[in-house]
């Protein structure tokens, strides 16, 4: 974006960007500066290769008087002028075909890295979002995280990367190539280097703030780009029922012409002056050999002179060019490189690094001790006051109206959110950051709406896990346990039946089944049933739960469920309202209170 709404210039920007490239990558960049370095050393011998070869055409006879040229025509015994004329030649040649070959192993190896570095980024992008608290992943836009994976960091590549080594070995180069002209003609070196100067000086003045603007369009059109596409294929099954596509395609047209219109402005802006610039170093070449050929008394002498400083313009003008296009990329990168970055700098938990020291064991019971919470410092209580005990073996459900925090209690329950007051106690130890994620070993979640892949039923299943990792005798044992083994072996490919995205080829009984052999699958010892069984008929439930009531007295289940013969088996049920405990009591207990319907029990939240 621009300067005046992000305080960190580019150089600042690089400089955490530079944090994120792997150790690995760095040395590979300093082995791609050497090479630099060696290709503008290469340049320098063919523009002096030029210059000698136009020096023998023009005036073979005064090499012999050079004293530099003394030890050379000793060592190939050259007597006569037109004995050096081939051997330069071939000279000339190979010291061309040498350049053109170290450029483009400098171009392969720029190219190749900046892949790389740009992959690298990517990975840890998207496995820093994932690492995340779960508060975090609530409170983003999943399109602004998709779009700033896939698409602000791919775009570091463009707009950051590239263009820098581009920048680096264009610095490295002009310096090198402004050295060998400055030895030829000081002159018309230094005319040629503040005329181009002056030039893109200018061009900078003028482009800098449209840059900075298309940079904020891009970024912020491509967040509404993915939002619009992820809305409407997302939904696909309202939008088709509503007849509202054109409203979603106006939606993204809105948002993809003006990322395209500032896409197109930047990318003019970057490659127009090259135009501009190589008609005006022409005509300054012009203008300066007119300058020497009437400052000298034979226009012979002035040809070696203007042949290797035209030779080294035709070097200098296009890499020139090429550092202006990367700045510009640069400059227009500059918002995407910092929402890119916002990502990168995500901490990783301490888990990562080290196993965790406090393991917890599950032997008696979980306890929430004046449990209260709330999103936010100024934001509303979700949760407030929330005590109670489940003994380990025992079955537990939880009923309220749609708001009553019931979502937010089993989130708590999981480890997916610290409470902001109170504490969760597994035996006695409190579940906090440096334990959450032994404690999580312990449980499987079956939530209302599963998350299937567009895989197999078995990876489906073993959610995860690699096929080859897959244990298929487990499988089997979770989808007979889970009544849906009889449907699986009916297909033609069994539990190698493709399921299509998000299930789209199943039912709602069968994916809420798939998602319940998953937890059973895992062999946890706390299953949670989030509305699991609301999409199942009343015999399929009846024979689910009876199946996961006879699983042994150490797996301890806690069910959210809107019919009461789901929380028949219950040993007690907690009523919440408004974020506080109502009632807990017996199954008949809670069935009795008002709030309660007598055949059915309000949908979870």
């Amino acid at each position: 974006m621009s300067d005046h709404q992000y305080p960190d210039s580019i150089p600042r920007l690089l400089r955490r960007l530079w944090q994120h490239i792997k150790p690995k990558r760095r040395i590979q960049l300093i082995f791609l500066l050497l090479l630099m370095v060696l290709v503008s050393f290469a340049e320098i011998l063919s523009i002096g290769g030029v210059f000698s070869f136009l020096w023998v055409l023009t005036e073979p006879e005064r090499i012999f008087h050079h004293d530099l040229a003394q030890p050379f025509l000793k060592w190939f015994h050259f007597s006569e002028a037109n004995e050096l004329l081939m051997p330069l030649a071939v000279a000339l040649v190979i010291a061309i075909l040498l350049s053109a070959s170290l450029r483009l192993l400098l171009l392969f190896t720029n190219t190749r890295l900046s892949f790389l570095i740009g992959a690298d980024l990517s990975v840890s992008a998207y496995r820093r979002t994932l690492y995340q608290p779960y508060a975090v992943h609530v409170a983003r836009n999943s399109s602004e995280v998709i779009s700033g994976i896939k698409d602000k960091i791919d775009g570091l590549l463009y707009t950051t990367i590239s263009p820098c080594l581009t920048i680096i070995s264009a610095t490295i180069i002009l310096m090198v190539v402004l050295s060998a002209m400055l030895i030829v003609d000081i002159v018309f070196a230094l005319s040629i280097l503040a005329s181009i100067s002056l030039v893109y000086t200018f061009i900078i003045y003028l482009t800098k703030r449209r840059l900075a603007l298309n940079g904020e369009r891009i970024a912020r059109e491509s967040t509404k780009v993915y939002k619009a596409l992820q809305e409407g294929l997302g939904g696909i099954r309202d939008v088709l029922i509503d007849g509202t596509q054109n409203s979603y395609c106006a939606i993204y047209q809105n948002a993809e012409l003006p990322l395209r219109k500032a896409k197109a402005n930047n990318e003019f802006i970057g490659n127009s002056p090259r135009i501009i610039v190589e008609l005006f170093g022409m005509l300054l070449i012009i203008s300066l050999a007119v300058w020497l050929v009437r400052q000298s008394d034979e226009i012979n002498s002035s040809i070696p002179i203007l042949g290797a400083l035209a030779f080294s313009a035709q070097r200098l003008l296009p890499i020139m060019q090429q550092a202006y296009a990367a700045w510009s990329s640069m400059r227009g990168g500059q918002s995407s490189l910092h929402d890119a970055l916002v990502l990168l700098d995500q901490p990783l938990p301490q888990y990562i690094e080290k196993p965790s020291v406090l393991p917890v064991l599950f032997e008696r019971g979980i306890r929430l001790n004046q449990v209260a919470f709330r999103y936010g410092p100024k934001k509303p209580w979700v949760l407030k006051d929330i005590s109670f005990v489940i003994p380990k073996g025992s079955r537990v459900g939880f009923v309220g109206t749609t708001g009553s925090g019931k979502s937010t209690l089993l989130d708590i329950m999981m480890g997916l959110l610290i409470p902001t007051k109170g504490v969760l106690e597994v035996d006695g130890q409190t579940i906090d950051i440096s334990n959450y994620r032994s404690w999580q070993s312990h449980i499987a979640h079956v939530p209302q709406d599963i998350f299937l892949t567009d895989a197999t039923i078995a990876e489906n299943i073993a959610f995860g896990l690699a096929s080859e990792e897959i244990d298929f005798a487990r499988v089997r044992k979770a989808a007979r346990q889970a009544q849906l083994s009889d449907f699986i072996e009916s297909l033609d490919d069994g539990y190698k039946s493709i399921i299509g995205e998000r299930g789209v080829r199943l039912s709602g009984g069968q994916r809420q089944r798939i998602g319940i052999a998953r937890a059973l699958y895992k062999q946890a010892d706390v299953i949670i049933f989030d509305e699991a069984t609301s999409a199942l008929d009343t015999r399929t439930e009846s024979a689910v739960m009876q199946s996961i009531e006879g699983l042994g007295d150490n797996l301890t289940l806690i069910i959210v469920a809107h019919r009461t013969s789901t929380l028949r088996g219950c040993a007690q049920i907690v009523e919440l309202d408004h974020g506080e405990i109502k009632k807990i009591g017996s199954y008949q207990e809670v069935l009795a209170s008002e709030s309660v319907l007598p055949t059915e029990i309000q949908s979870a939240d």
